[in-house]
This record gives C-alpha cells, sequence and structure tokens, in this order.
C-alpha cells in the first residue's frame, strides 16, 4: 500500500465516522448544552492518555468561546488535585472504553458532591455511562489504525464533539468578535478589535503642529523634529489643513520658494482626521483607503488631540 492510498483510507474512514456520530446526535446533545449553559462555576474537562489530550483542547476551547473551563488529569485528581471540582462545577468525562480506571475512580466522589457528568465515550452500556447525567455516544465503528489499536478515529469524533459543545454554547450565549478578542488580548484579533487610536496615538508637544500664519520652511522644520511625516495645521487651536511628505514633493515640483510661501497656500485644506476612540484597525482601514501613511487625531471641536502613523500601527501588532 503507497503511503497516498494510507493516508486517503485514513481520512476516508474518519469522515465516514464524523458523518454517521453527525447523523446520530439527540437530545442528549442538547440536554447537554443546556446543563452546560446554566453551569454557574467552571466546566471541569477529565480523560487519560489520548483522551486526556483531547480533553485539555477541549477546555481550552471552551475557555475561549465564553464557556470557563479548565482540564483535570484524572491521575493527578486521585492524589490531590480533586479539589479543583468545586459543587458549582460540570465534569465532562472522557473514555472511549467508558472504564479507564483512573477516571471511573473519580466519579463516586463526584457523584457525592452532586456534580453532573457529561459522558463523552463509545460504549453505551459502560462504568462511564452509569455514573454520567448525559451521555454523548461517539458511534465509532472503526479506528483509522489498521490494527485497530491506536485511538485515531475515536479521538478526532470527540474532538469535533468537543468543538460541537463549544460552538453550540458560543451561539446560544450570544459571544460575539469582541468577547473572543478579551480572552485573546495578547493575539492579533484581540488588538485588532481591542486597541484603540488613544492606545497608540502620541500626544501634546510630539504632536506635529504648526499656526496657520508659519512658512512652509518653519512647517518642514516642525515635520522634521516630530518624524511624523506630516504637520497638521492649526487656526484658533483648530486643524483646518494637513501637510505631509507626499505634499512636499509635489511643492517642490512646482519650484515654490520654501521661505516666502505660506503653508496654508500649499496644504491640503480639511484633511483625514479620525477620533480618540476609534479602533486602531479603523485607523489602519483609513490610511489604506485613503492610500495615506499618518493622521491627525482630533476631538469634537476639532482640536489636535494626537497623532499616529503606519509604523506604530506596525509596532502596536496592528497591522
Amino acid at each position: 500500500m503507497s503511503y497516498l492510498s494510507s493516508a486517503q483510507r485514513t481520512f476516508s474512514i474518519q469522515v465516514e465516522a464524523l458523518k454517521h456520530l453527525n447523523s446520530m446526535l439527540d437530545e442528549q446533545f442538547t440536554e447537554s448544552c443546556e446543563l452546560l449553559k446554566l453551569c454557574k462555576g467552571k466546566v471541569v474537562v477529565s480523560g487519560m492518555g489520548k483522551s486526556g489530550h483531547i480533553a485539555n483542547k477541549i477546555a481550552a476551547t471552551l475557555a475561549s468561546t465564553g464557556t470557563p473551563a479548565f482540564f483535570m488529569h484524572p491521575g493527578e485528581a486521585n492524589h490531590g488535585d480533586f479539589g479543583m471540582l468545586s459543587k458549582d462545577d460540570i465534569l465532562i468525562a472522557i473514555s472511549n472504553s467508558g472504564e479507564t480506571g483512573e477516571l471511573i475512580g473519580l466519579l463516586p466522589a463526584v457523584k457525592r458532591l452532586n456534580i453532573p457528568i457529561i459522558a463523552i465515550t463509545n460504549k453505551p452500556n459502560s462504568s462511564l455511562s452509569k455514573f454520567a447525567t448525559k451521555t454523548l455516544l461517539l458511534h465509532v465503528n472503526q479506528e483509522a489504525c489498521s490494527l485497530g489499536l491506536a485511538p485515531t478515529t475515536s479521538t478526532t469524533a470527540t474532538l469535533v464533539l468537543g468543538d460541537a459543545l463549544a460552538i453550540a454554547l458560543l451561539e446560544a450565549k450570544g459571544f460575539t468578535a469582541e468577547d473572543f478578542a478579551f480572552s485573546h488580548p495578547g493575539g492579533a484579533l484581540g488588538k485588532r478589535l481591542l486597541l484603540t487610536v488613544n492606545d497608540i496615538m502620541v500626544t501634546g508637544s510630539e504632536i506635529p503642529l504648526v499656526n496657520s500664519d508659519a512658512s512652509l520652511s518653519e512647517t518642514l522644520l516642525e515635520m522634521s523634529s516630530k518624524g511624523m511625516g506630516f504637520a497638521a495645521i492649526v487656526e484658533q487651536n483648530k486643524v483646518i489643513g494637513i501637510y505631509t511628505d507626499g505634499d512636499l514633493r509635489r511643492t517642490l515640483d512646482k519650484q515654490i520658494n520654501v521661505h516666502t510661501t505660506g503653508v496654508v497656500d500649499v496644504m491640503t485644506a480639511n484633511g483625514v482626521t479620525l477620533s480618540a476612540d476609534d479602533l486602531a484597525v479603523n485607523a489602519l482601514n483609513l490610511m489604506q483607503e485613503k492610500r495615506i501613511t499618518a493622521l491627525v487625531v482630533v476631538d469634537d471641536d476639532m482640536h489636535a488631540v494626537g497623532a499616529l502613523n503606519m509604523h506604530m500601527l506596525l509596532k502596536a501588532g496592528v497591522v
């Protein structure tokens, strides 16, 4: 058998198993989701061996999608970590055979705490099923392993079933992209959805500003000293225009005297501005749309309160 045909056989077996699992979902799934949605504590997910690896991932997915959850190793729980569980929690117990010793050994104590148990197993009449409040059956008839020994199809089915629980709960709770970002503050999505212009912009004396009576040469000195690639032109403390590096190139093409020309004669009147409360990603989109690399930030009265450029967005991880 070639490597390719072996891979295709593995895919085929697992795809068919998932189709079968999909067709066999019943009220046990709905009722499990309701239990999890009403949980006042945390969802504790436990499993041994390969099931433990899958349990860990399911707990992580639940936690990142609005359902507080963590993984509990059944072996460690038998030697002290059982204290992780509290009376308001729910236990998701995973065992393909439903007879994993370390996991089954925990269940009498779990029942004494009156903690609901959601079992994920392939055996409807197993010890795990008998302890469970709700049982989600995998309905896996064949592992992809040609020896029928290595957990393959069963672990895939467990993982997908866990994802299905997490997404069903996400949708039932009305979990949003912004909520997801709060669970991932260090990730790219978190930065794109949480960072505002105010978090990134420079303020005060770092804002490149000149009065409307400034000459072009004075404006260029301000641009050079602040290094933002532009200067905002103000009159009576209100922004009336922008002068940028691009404007400078166009000015030089016209052979204008930079010492005698006033900046108001060559500025871009009513240039592009935005608010400090805008999302940083909106600033990025605006720059890309207008094909500019810097922006002045204004308040409702057009007073300059900040400035930012593309480099600052890159440094903040928004791009």
